[in-house]
């Protein structure tokens, strides 16, 4: 089984991080989101993977790179932005038949992967939801397999929302759907979706079952990113580095806080996670994340996300700036 990583996508709706770094290797509860999903396959057996990259592609590549050296990694290009089936379609070549386990670039969800993957069935990771509408949508009938599966209806037949996770064991029938949608030219805004290749298996004979993920932690805005990072810190416990000497400084646990770091005369936390060598005085920070090579110095941050090589001075509340900014509230 190979896995396949689409982090093509802008991600617009973080900037502005994600004018310097992609959504993928956003920080989160002392790891980035792509570590968490790699880390979750590679305990689950997969050890070949395919990562489908496109804006700032080259620091992908990078980070799996240095992160992940003895990692069977491959590298695909989409230039073009349109859609997770036109994605996976460019990895036709390297799948060569093989079963594919997709997972969408900022899905974190906790499941039963070797459950998952030891399924004779495909298998399609589903959560109820308030409002499908934004979602693809499963419609299931009583013995648990998928009959239909709908891009953001307009009026949804269930509220099984799809996650993000997809297990293909008959890829060969994938590429022959994906094949007729751009044959047919069933884009909608020039965008091929994934879901409408999966209902075309369906229909083809392709038995798809559901399973349901136990948390799925959003990390779209930064609202959601924040309250995923709080949930994870929760759950994991946090982490400080072992040598770390942080003088007059309370520690509120949940806190995740990365080698290299200088703090004095502060108060971290709770659900607060810093990145590597991050300088910090006089400061009060929590529900926060606040990026590498940071300076913050006679700050009050609550619910702020920060980027790498920042510098903030002054007094604040609530803060949203990317990476190689200063700001001087003095």
């Amino acid at each position: 089984m190979k896995a396949i990583i689409p982090v093509a996508g802008a991600g617009t709706k973080l900037r502005p991080h994600t004018y310097t770094q992609p959504k993928a290797l956003i920080p989160i509860a002392g790891k980035t989101i792509l570590s968490f999903i790699v880390d979750q396959l590679q305990e689950a057996g997969i050890t070949e993977f395919i990562f489908i990259v496109g804006y700032l592609g080259d620091k992908i590549k990078d980070y799996v790179s240095q992160t992940y050296p003895d990692l069977t990694a491959h590298f695909v290009y989409q230039n073009e932005r349109q859609g997770t089936g036109h994605a996976i379609e460019l990895t036709r070549n390297i799948v060569a038949g093989d079963e594919v386990f997709v997972v969408l670039g900022d899905t974190i969800c906790e499941y039963d992967i070797q459950e998952v993957i030891n399924s004779p069935y495909s298998m399609l990771g589903i959560k109820k939801v308030d409002d499908p509408r934004h979602f693809g949508v499963a419609t299931i009938n009583e013995a648990g397999f998928i009959e239909q599966l709908v891009e953001k209806p307009s009026i949804p037949k269930s509220n099984l929302a799809l996650v993000g996770l997809y297990k293909i064991k008959e890829t060969d029938i994938l590429f022959e759907c994906l094949q007729h949608l751009f044959t047919n030219n069933t884009a909608e805004a020039g965008v091929y979706h994934l879901t409408d290749a999966i209902d075309c298996m369906i229909q083809r004979g392709a038995k798809f079952q559901a399973f349901k993920v136990k948390n799925w932690f959003d990390c779209g805005k930064k609202e959601s990113l924040l309250e995923s990072n709080a949930t994870l810190l929760k759950k994991f416990g946090g982490n400080t580095s072992e040598e770390h000497n942080y003088p007059h400084t309370i520690i509120i646990p949940p806190v995740s806080i990365a080698p290299g770091c200088e703090i004095s005369h502060s108060i971290i936390g709770p659900h607060v996670a810093i990145g590597a060598n991050t300088h910090m005085q006089h400061s009060i920070v929590r529900d926060s994340i606040i990026g590498s090579y940071t300076h913050l110095f006679e700050v009050v941050l609550d619910n702020s996300l920060i980027g790498s090589d920042a510098s903030v001075k002054g007094l604040s509340r609530s803060l949203n700036i990317g990476d190689n900014t200063e700001i001087d509230f003095g």
